[in-house]
């Protein structure tokens, strides 16, 4: 039987940490579970040099081999992989259809965790120069810029991390941040500060990208004085939020104002027998261990729904 014409228990959008989490739990619990992703397993911390705050890795684990594991696992229980984009979804029906470049595969349940994408700055430049000195993965493109000068802006732990990691391989890094305090956790505060390749430029924003065929520098603006100029760097690394991956949803579910799905306590959205995890999802805190925690969650709800589901006809004929 093919993928397209199987019906499974569980399709799981995204091989990030939540999806590849729910994966494992429901093919434990004898689910039938097809896991689509279009990139590669691990999602965001694919991109991360080294996960330092996952519980069990005492002296931290490369982001990429922690995606490696995760499916892995997943695959060692019985979990199918495709590798497609998703296009569109009809999540309304006992059996959802999830429309992708490969074809349509079918399920009786969804697990969305399609994660979220660096949210763009969105100043001149910043399309034109995409590829070509504007980056958002200083894991992936850092060798580029062997000692060149570089950008980063943000003042999350993303921007620090990735300023720390870039300071191993270029000659200087600008850090700039809109604000005086930086909302990153104090450890990586502190390395930055420590660390002498690192120039803070504080409450300051990006103008505009310069260059011609590639990134020669930007124009900076002081938020307090107001003051303008020009910044010489080869490259910008950009931090400054997420998006949630929602665009292949449609309207079909409820989000909150900045686009994140909501969910109840057992992981399911507003349609019955669909289900999200990691940061796609509505939360406080967007993490590894968060993620790993809503995939759970989201599977052994799945499995109680399709027990549910199953009772059903049984409990009417009774009556």
């Amino acid at each position: 039987m093919t993928k397209q014409n199987k019906v499974y228990d569980l399709i799981v959008l995204g091989a990030g940490p939540a999806g590849l989490t729910g994966a494992i739990y429901a093919a434990r619990s004898q689910m039938s579970v097809l896991v689509i992703e279009q990139i590669l397993s691990g999602g965001q911390i694919s991109t991360t040099e080294r996960v330092e705050n996952y519980p069990g890795f005492p002296q931290g684990i490369e982001g990429i081999e922690l995606g490696q594991l995760l499916e892995q696992q997943a695959r060692r229980f019985g979990t199918e992989m495709a590798l497609a984009n998703v296009e569109k979804v009809h999540l309304e029906q006992d059996v959802k259809e999830v429309i992708t470049t490969e074809g349509s595969f079918y399920a009786k349940t969804i697990l969305i965790a399609t994660g979220a994408s660096p949210r763009p700055l969105g100043v001149p430049g910043e399309e034109e120069f995409r590829g070509r000195g504007v980056s958002y993965c200083a894991t992936c493109d850092a060798a580029f810029f062997t000692d060149k000068e570089v950008v980063v802006v943000g003042g999350g732990d993303s921007a620090l991390e990735e300023a720390l990691v870039l300071s191993k391989v270029v000659a200087k890094v600008y850090l700039v941040h809109r604000r005086e305090d930086f909302r990153a956790i104090s450890v990586l505060q502190d390395r930055v500060r420590n660390n002498p390749k690192i120039e803070l430029i504080l409450n300051t924003v990006v103008e505009k990208i310069n260059g011609n065929q590639f990134v020669e520098s930007l124009t900076l603006r002081n938020t307090k004085e107001n003051n303008i100029w020009d910044l010489s760097a080869e490259g910008i690394f950009l931090y400054v939020g997420l998006k949630p991956n929602t665009d292949c949803l449609g309207n079909s579910l409820i989000s909150n104002k900045h686009g994140y799905l909501v969910t109840d306590e057992s992981m399911e959205t507003t349609i019955p027998g669909v289900f999200a995890a990691g940061d796609i999802r509505e939360k406080v805190l967007r993490q590894v261990v968060t993620a790993v925690a809503d995939g759970a969650i989201a599977a052994v709800s799945a499995a109680k729904y399709l027990d549910e589901k199953a009772q059903q006809p049984h409990e009417k004929k009774a009556g």
